[in-house]
């Protein structure tokens, strides 16, 4: 095993693969990573682990057929035959500073994780931690409430346990591509799957062999709590399983770290006996004793969330953070990269950014990851500045967004960052060694217009492309007359000019073929969505949001005691509705939410569009509201009130 400490930041988190399309100090606003370019990138694929002949499940099991392979695993194309490979690029919406912008920050995705994780740099992760939707129930599993959220469950749930199966595993061999050959990973479950879920990880990983000493499986955590519903019908079920494994033989596990209390198995005469593990009684045992306390066990009794704990933020399936302690703890060294790729509400990042761990976090909620940043954003905000200098350098965390995007920033970027996120997003290449062409999908020069959604394309622009396009190798020597125009809108003249291009192939060679594509178009996305298939509903992926359009009202109740309404808030995006609200009452710049108000709820589970907030003392004070609506837009609004 591998145990010490490791030094650094952990900056191989972000490689080359990813990190030479970013400046770490760079503008933030609108910045976008590309996709790899996947004509130019080896992908590196994860072979299945090979089976020992005696661990090789029978081929049928009755009248029951026992696969060797994954669930969902196709022989040539791996899980891409469920889910084929969407490369799209990731859009920077907000980078959150503390003050050390040169360092590489950490990374919170809003997106499906999936293909998040399929454009991320293979071993570049030293621990992973999940708490993937349990196979218990769609209206468990829905929390935020959605639309991305609630058509992935949907999705989970369509082929029952199989179709829950194929889908955790898809994801699962990309964990295991993305952990460095030390590196660990741990998933939680409940009583519904975790057998399950067991037997595909041993095909994915490695069973362990039969001393456990191999690849793969490590051991079985039960987490005990005394929380849930008690019945005199049965055995009360009280705990949850978190099935622990590693990439290889060779891993990361600091047992002085996570040492457990000493526990008293007898008492007579004023005389204890201390257990460190072992329930025998006899003292001659007792060899790695120490006073710090006993070598950790696989039983782990951390208490739940109540109604009044400080961590609480008010959804069903929040995790306490002594939890993720333990295995940050346990399984990574300080600068380690820790990674959640279902993050929800922030546990994960919060406490490894607390212990001086690099991260990265993923959730396909808008919400959870405004709660997540909140979360981290107030976790940094409450160590000292002095702890801060004994520690490290705090990195900055950016916000990126994979497949909805912000359309409002976007047209806020320089023309340049601008063209090159629409060129990768439609799927095409950038390439400026022709002037008036911007890029090429296949051999078909493309252009496009301007950032500002108040632009259109004018009928000089139009015969300027297609004059370009003449002037290319490809026009004259191939014959090839096709280009393709990208913008936000088309003037009638535009589209009048490129009619009479194209009318001009029955009676002039000079004829030019354009296609016109708004960027908010089916036809923008036609690529992505004809890779869907039975398992995997890519429709809504390369869609634009807008930001709610929030109004806040207040007024005086008694004393210090203020109310404050929302109700006036406008969604601006087509069906959309407010599914969340954050408070921040004392707003100095950084959006950190005031405690009890980051995830409030009525009594009907809806969003609290009114309510009453009592100051600590008389003065001005400076406060933000953030909205989030069920389509992906969030809103912030600021402003000052004298409390008097």
């Amino acid at each position: 095993m591998v145990n010490g400490k490791q030094e650094g930041l952990g900056d191989e988190l972000f490689g080359t693969r990813l990190g030479e399309f970013r400046d770490a100090s760079g503008p933030v606003k609108g910045e976008f990573v590309p996709p790899p370019d996947i004509s130019e990138t080896k992908e590196i694929e994860e072979a299945l682990p090979e089976q020992e002949e005696f661990w090789r499940p029978p081929a049928r099991f009755g009248s029951v057929p026992v696969e060797a392979n994954p669930l969902g695993w196709d022989p040539r194309r791996g899980f891409r035959k469920f889910y084929p490979q969407v490369m799209l690029p990731t859009q920077v919406v907000e980078r959150v500073s503390f003050g050390h912008p040169k360092l590489e920050p950490n990374r919170l995705f809003w997106g499906d994780n999936l293909h998040v994780m399929r454009q991320l740099p293979s071993e570049s992760i030293d621990l992973i931690y999940i708490d993937p939707p349990f196979f218990s129930g769609k209206q468990y599993n829905v929390i935020f409430g959605d639309q991305n959220e609630l058509r992935s469950f949907i999705d989970i749930w369509e082929g029952g346990l199989p179709g829950y199966l194929i889908w955790l595993n898809a994801r699962l061999y990309e964990m295991k591509r993305l952990l460095k050959k030390t590196g660990s990973i741990y998933v939680h479950l409940d009583w519904h799957a975790s057998h399950y879920v067991k037997q595909e990880m041993d095909k994915i990983f490695g069973h362990g062999g039969p001393s456990g000493n191999g690849p793969g499986f490590k051991t079985e955590i039960v987490w005990r709590y005394s929380w849930g519903v008690r019945t005199d019908k049965r055995w009360n079920r009280k705990h949850d399983v978190i099935l622990f494994y590693t990439k290889g033989t060779e891993f990361v596990f600091n047992a002085n770290d996570v040492r457990e209390p000493h526990l008293l198995v007898a008492e007579s005469s004023k005389q204890r006996i201390k257990y460190t593990g072992s329930l025998t009684h006899d003292r001659k045992w007792n060899k790695g004793f120490d006073e710090s306390g006993a070598l950790p066990t696989d039983v782990w009794y951390i208490a739940t969330i109540n109604a009044q704990s400080k961590e609480r933020i008010g959804y069903p399936t929040q995790k306490p953070e002594a939890l993720l302690e333990r295995i940050i703890l346990g399984s990574s060294n300080s600068g380690s990269v820790v990674a959640d790729f279902f993050c929800g509400g922030g546990t994960t990042p919060a406490v490894a950014q607390r212990l001086g761990r690099r991260w990265m976090a993923c959730d396909q909620s808008r919400v959870a990851v405004a709660i997540t940043a909140d979360r981290v954003s107030k976790q940094v905000e409450q160590i000292s500045l002095e702890q801060a200098k004994k520690s490290y350098a705090i990195p900055d965390f950016t916000i990126e967004h994979w497949g909805i995007y912000e359309a409002k920033r976007l047209s806020e970027t320089p023309p340049e960052q601008f063209r090159h996120f629409v060129l990768r997003a439609y799927g095409a290449v950038p390439d400026k060694t022709e002037q008036g062409i911007h890029g090429h999908k296949g051999a078909i020069p493309i252009w496009v217009g301007e950032p500002s959604q108040k632009s259109q394309v004018t009928a000089k622009e139009v015969v300027d492309f297609a004059n370009a396009v003449r002037k290319t190798t490809r026009y004259q020597q191939d014959n090839l007359r096709d280009g393709i125009m990208l913008a936000w809108a088309f003037r009638p003249d535009a589209a009048q000019a490129a009619q009479q291009l194209r009318e001009q192939e029955a009676t002039d060679l000079n004829f030019i073929r354009l296609d016109m594509v708004r960027i908010d178009s089916p036809m923008f996305r036609e690529h992505v969505r004809t890779l869907s298939t039975d398992k995997a509903d890519y429709s809504t992926f390369l869609t634009f949001v807008l930001p709610p359009r929030v109004e806040v009202g207040w007024k005086k109740l008694s004393g210090l005691t203020y109310r404050f309404d929302i109700s006036e808030t406008v969604v601006l995006n087509s069906r959309g509705k407010i599914i969340n609200v954050q408070w921040d009452f004392d707003y100095k710049g950084t959006f950190t939410s005031t405690h009890g108000y980051s995830f409030i709820r009525t009594a009907a589970e809806e969003p609290t569009l009114l309510i009453d907030y009592t100051f600590p003392a008389t003065g001005n004070y400076r406060i933000a509201c953030k909205v989030q609506d069920d389509i992906g837009g969030e809103g912030l609004w600021t402003g000052s009130i004298e409390v008097k």
